[in-house]
């Protein structure tokens, strides 16, 4: 049992030197530090230390990959032109409603909806599916069916391209204001 004891004993004190000796452990000053608990907390994650498990304060979600993926976006600003009856990021894909052309001449009701599936967060012809639905009503019996279409390939290239453009402009804006920035502070801690 003393063995045991001693064993363990022995093992602790040579993980506490090495782990200390590894540099898990840094000694600090507290002017090094900022008094403030956000602003340490939001210290260490620029720095890349550290992690937050969201413990405490119940605070909103974060929602800023949606709205800076230049994919998404695309994509819904491509579909402006027809109302959504779910759009789930997180679910990674947008529905939209029913609709019909305005100039539908022949007396059919047909009525078409879009679904557009994210594979992927990049920016490629395969990181999109879009199916087309297509109900058509003849008196009392509507019919719903899956089918091939023109608009697919069409609405995948349209949103590819905004995506495109949405990514360009957001590099163009990071590089003429945060890389600046941080050109600067690289130069101040150096």
């Amino acid at each position: 049992m003393k063995k045991n004891l001693l064993n363990l004993i022995t093992l602790l004190v040579f993980t506490i030197f090495f782990v200390n000796s590894c540099g898990l452990y840094k000694r600090s000053d507290i002017k090094d530090n900022p008094v403030n608990v956000d602003e340490r907390v939001q210290r260490n994650i620029q720095e890349g230390r550290g992690v937050r498990f969201g413990v405490g304060a119940k605070r909103g979600g974060d929602f800023d990959f949606a709205s800076s993926n230049p994919l998404w976006r695309g994509a819904v600003d491509v579909l402006d032109f027809v109302p959504l009856t779910n759009a789930s990021y997180s679910g990674g894909i947008i529905i939209t409603e029913w609709f019909s052309s305005e100039n539908d001449t022949d007396n059919t009701n047909r009525e078409l909806k879009i679904t557009v599936r994210f594979m992927s967060n990049e920016i490629r012809a395969d990181a999109l599916k879009i199916l087309v639905f297509e109900k058509s009503c003849n008196q009392n019996n509507c019919k719903t069916k899956k089918i091939a279409s023109k608009l697919e390939s069409e609405l995948k290239l349209a949103i590819l391209k905004k995506a495109a453009l949405f990514e360009k402009d957001d590099f163009k804006k990071y590089k003429e204001t945060k890389g600046k920035n941080r050109g600067k502070t690289l130069n101040k801690k150096n």
